[in-house]
């Protein structure tokens, strides 16, 4: 079983997400080991972008601050691999195919997984746009993470579960993260439809909040993905280590007991 797998191995999992380098890479440094020691089971870092599709304005800020301080995707492979010392669950990337294309397919696929990265997530690069660059991910042991929707149609939900590697990353709505309306009405039905064609793990994400929709996101998924509302706290709170370090253990713990009460120990 690959590194992924076994994050969700006996247990539903918690993914968090914050975006590498704001306000800084010294304090997305320093919170991952944090994040893990709350409950995090695989810890997504966002590669900073100027056009980020299908971001909301929360991750759009991240992104912005980011940059802005210089981040940079050479910076972001280099944060995942000092992290090697310091956080032992599964990390990911999550970025847009632009910054991957400039930096070179192949040399990003060497460099991530020279990094220690287990997967990659590129929300607009499907399979049959990405085939050399999902190739390329899969040379090098790295897991090449698809996502689907609510309105993906079956012939798309079948090649994608004949191509997908890791866990499949299905949106919970249909919008940019960050959007806190509603889930997706009719959730058990919407991921009984998608294990139909995926063999691997399920995970929902997109407008996951707090433990109340984490909890009912788990009692469908195989895990969880939350971004938004933890990049806040990191907004709010980036520049005081104690402050931050002291919220993040409270989000993130309550999170992981919610989604806990819905594995199948309990």
């Amino acid at each position: 079983m690959n590194r992924l797998g076994k994050a969700f191995e006996d247990h539903k999992a918690l993914i968090t997400f914050v975006t590498a380098g704001d306000p800084d890479l010294d304090v997305t440094r320093a919170i991952c080991p944090v994040l893990e020691e709350s409950g995090a089971d695989v810890i997504e870092l966002g590669i900073p972008f100027s056009d980020p599709q299908a971001d909301g304005p929360s991750i759009q800020a991240a992104g912005q601050r980011a940059l802005k301080a210089g981040t940079t995707p050479a910076s972001v492979l280099e944060l995942a691999e000092s992290l090697k010392k310091t956080v032992t669950v599964p990390l990911v990337l999550m970025g847009y195919f632009n910054p991957i294309l400039q930096y070179g397919e192949e040399s990003f696929a060497r460099d991530a997984a020279r990094a220690g990265v287990a997967g990659v997530i590129v929300p607009d690069l499907p399979y049959d746009e990405g085939e050399n660059f999902y190739a390329a991910l899969e040379r090098e042991g790295v897991e090449g993470i698809l996502m689907v929707a609510p309105n993906s149609p079956e012939s798309r939900l079948k090649e994608a579960g004949r191509r997908a590697r890791g866990f499949a990353y299905c949106v919970s709505l249909l919008g940019t993260t960050g959007t806190f309306d509603d889930l997706y009405a009719d959730l058990e039905s919407y991921l009984r439809r998608v294990r139909g064609y995926f063999s691997i793990p399920v995970a929902l994400g997109f407008g996951i909040d707090g433990p109340q929709r984490a909890a009912r996101a788990a009692a469908h998924a195989d895990g969880v993905v939350v971004g938004s509302a933890l990049v806040r706290l990191i907004e709010k709170y980036g520049r005081d280590e104690k402050r931050l370090t002291a919220e993040v253990r409270q989000f993130v713990g309550g999170l992981k007991e919610a989604i806990r009460a819905q594995s199948p120990q309990g």
